[in-house]
């Protein structure tokens, strides 16, 4: 990245998503789709924090990000995918996603870079997404020890994705990144550091006026692209 230390970097303002040419194995599905915030989701809205300590490594939180960012989709747990573009997660970048849902069905999606200094880096979702929201990823210095973190505001974006969440979708997501976490830590010399979770429900309203977010709903357009002949 160009920015000197301690600089960060957002994404240009964009009307709509483009990955370019899509890699081998990773539709996409995003092309043409807007980017959207909690404000635009439809459930309630969450706050989580998942932290791991970094005990007895020595590594400074700018060491951490660098390393997350270059190996981001290998600390993910087998079976969800990460096709990052080839430049890199650098802000305005568009990455696309499979993730194993329910039934082992495959969600296609991807997010963009909103913004990255030295020591985070932020996703943003675009519509369809399971959620609509922004996750930054973050390391720094707490209590003796250098930490990684990973938060996450979001709402459910539609009500499928919402009825999700209720039946089992948070424990789900908590375990991703909890895992992620740990694996991070793994590779830097943290062996066995477990994460931990926070999840704060920030507003605990529905916004019915949201619910036809539906028709984006990635459940729905990756079972349509699955059944296309030829797939």
């Amino acid at each position: 990245m160009s920015e000197t230390p301690g600089q960060g970097s957002w994404a240009k303002p964009v009307d709509t998503l483009s990955a370019g040419a899509a890699p081998d194995g990773a539709p996409n599905l995003v092309e043409g789709k807007r980017l959207v915030g909690p404000v635009q989701g439809f459930g309630k809205m969450w706050q989580k924090t998942y932290k791991v300590r970094l005990d007895g490594v020595a590594t400074t939180p700018a060491e951490v990000i660098a390393a997350w960012r270059e190996g981001f989709p290998t600390f993910w747990p087998k079976g969800n995918d990460f096709y990052a573009p080839l430049t890199g997660l650098d802000p305005g970048e568009v990455a696309l996603i499979k993730l194993t849902g329910p039934g082992r069905m495959k969600l296609k999606t991807g997010v963009m870079v909103l913004y990255s200094d030295d020591v985070s880096f932020t996703l943003m979702t675009p519509e369809g997404h399971m959620f609509a929201g922004w996750i930054t990823f973050s390391s720094h210095e707490e209590d003796g020890a250098t930490v990684a973190q990973a938060q996450v505001l979001m709402r459910a974006q539609d009500p499928l994705g919402e009825l999700g969440l209720a039946l089992g979708g948070h424990g789900k997501e908590n375990r991703f990144w909890e895992q992620t976490l740990e694996s991070l830590a793994a590779s830097l010399g943290a062996q066995g550091a477990k994460a931990t979770t926070q999840a704060v429900c920030v507003d605990r309203r529905r916004q019915w006026s949201r619910a036809t977010n539906v028709r984006h709903s990635v459940g729905i357009r990756s079972t349509l692209h699955m059944i296309k002949p030829g797939r």
